[in-house]
């Protein structure tokens, strides 16, 4: 499999183009967005983040990692396109 780390995502907003808005952690076959927690829980906010770079980047899906929990089934979050 093929992946990316850091991978710049343009964003474009009232005609200015911004070449790297933001940065996902990992992108994998250029269809699935990694994004990586340590954190207490997973927040509205980062669920927010992990949508906002799947519109970006054009991929088909998204998983939220919260490494920070017990059981990782607890701390992960799957989004689809």
């Amino acid at each position: 499999m093929s992946y990316a780390r850091q991978v710049p995502l343009p964003l474009t907003y009232e005609g200015n183009q911004l070449a790297c808005a933001y940065r996902a952690d990992i992108i994998v076959d250029q269809q699935t967005i990694l994004e990586i927690k340590s954190v207490e829980g997973i927040l509205a906010v980062h669920e927010a983040q992990a949508l906002t770079y799947l519109r970006l980047s054009g991929c088909k899906s998204a998983l939220l990692m919260n490494f920070n929990s017990i059981r990782l089934k607890d701390g992960l979050r799957r989004f689809v396109r």
